[in-house]
């Protein structure tokens, strides 16, 4: 089977161990989140990540102390070949429920670090809902259930004792639509780091700054960070919610396609971006363009849906997980093989 594709080295550069705790808990800090889709766009999109590695004063005055460590057991398990990525998420029979509705099933795959993970498949069949799981984003809608393990470095993020804050300063995402906030661009930027309690403004104007060439963005606004963010093209907007979502240091950065409302130029400067901040970062996205996770992602994960004949329901499940460039010339299942040349979806 034939296939135009092309997979990018891998980032040489690791990033460095997760030294500091996950904490808890226990009822001196409340959530900010609200429950609803307007709360996630305003306040986690700047603050859905921190700093893997120490920063005195920084993460630790965030949440109280006693809770549960990130490391854990994974810090032994993560050693193995020079050349394989250590895991960062492992995912083990993940099952998804809205209400009584199964929204996806038995799902197992791992993500590696400073890699891009591609998650392709036609439309309902669980992405997106899969992706949100990665940092709780899913906690946030009434009658959402998860059932299953997902263990970030070993520790599992649904642990009773994990803070879901927590989690969310360290796996940052990005929306499919922009979502800049109703303030200049520096205060987009500076928005998570004033949040974690950096006040001075010297260090404010260094983390926008490197945030914004972070983004590849700096050049395009350096001479008007006071205007409203509003005001920029819709790529540039793409841009700057990852450079917001940087500004805090996350890990992870999850992408919910982020591509599908730009033209192929801002695509590309998206995907050119990816390739570049890899070495830094764990990248999961989610994209119904074939192409482009061709083009980008070191692993692709098939999802398709299944019917349940007694209801009619609807079910997301991943059919298979693999190298990029296994899925699309050489995928083990039929069904990615007829997705991938077109036969369905």
């Amino acid at each position: 089977m034939n296939a135009a594709m092309q997979t990018e080295a891998q980032g040489q550069r690791r990033n460095g161990p997760v030294t500091h705790d996950m904490e808890s808990s226990d009822g001196r800090q409340s959530d900010p989140m609200e429950t609803t889709e307007e709360s996630v766009t305003a306040h986690d999109a700047a603050e859905t990540s921190s700093d893997p590695r120490p920063q005195p004063g920084a993460v630790a005055a965030a949440a109280p102390t006693g809770g549960v460590s990130l490391l854990g057991a994974g810090a032994a398990a993560q050693q193995g070949p020079v050349d394989v990525p250590p895991v960062v998420f492992e995912v083990k029979d993940l099952d998804v429920y809205y209400g009584e509705h199964r929204a996806v099933r038995n799902v197992d795959m791992e993500i590696r670090r400073n890699e891009i993970s591609a998650f392709i498949g036609p439309s309902g069949c669980g992405k997106t809902t899969v992706l949100r799981c990665f940092n709780r984003m899913n906690d946030l809608i009434a009658g959402a259930r998860v059932d299953g393990d997902i263990e970030y470095h070993g520790v599992n993020l649904y642990d009773p004792k994990v803070n879901p804050t927590e989690v969310r300063r360290r796996i940052g995402m990005v929306f499919q639509k922009p979502n800049p906030f109703p303030k200049s661009i520096y205060d987009n930027i500076a928005y998570g780091p004033r949040i974690a309690g950096i006040k001075k403004r010297s260090e404010l104007d260094d983390i926008v700054e490197r945030s914004l060439q972070r983004a590849a963005l700096w050049d395009e606004v350096k001479d008007r960070l006071k205007a409203s963010a509003l005001g920029m093209s819709g790529g540039q907007q793409q841009r700057l919610c990852i450079a917001r979502a940087v500004a805090v240091n996350p890990e992870v950065i999850l992408m919910d396609e982020p591509c599908s409302a730009l033209d192929p130029i801002a695509t590309g400067r998206i995907e050119d971006l990816m390739l570049e901040i890899k070495s830094e970062y764990t990248i999961v996205i989610v994209t119904h363009n074939m192409q482009q996770a061709a083009r980008v992602s070191d692993a692709t994960a098939f999802f398709s849906t299944e019917v349940n004949p007694e209801s009619d329901f609807r079910s997301g499940l991943l059919v298979e997980m693999d190298r990029t460039n296994t899925i699309f010339s050489n995928p083990s299942d039929e069904r990615t093989e007829n997705y991938i040349t077109g036969r369905f979806g």
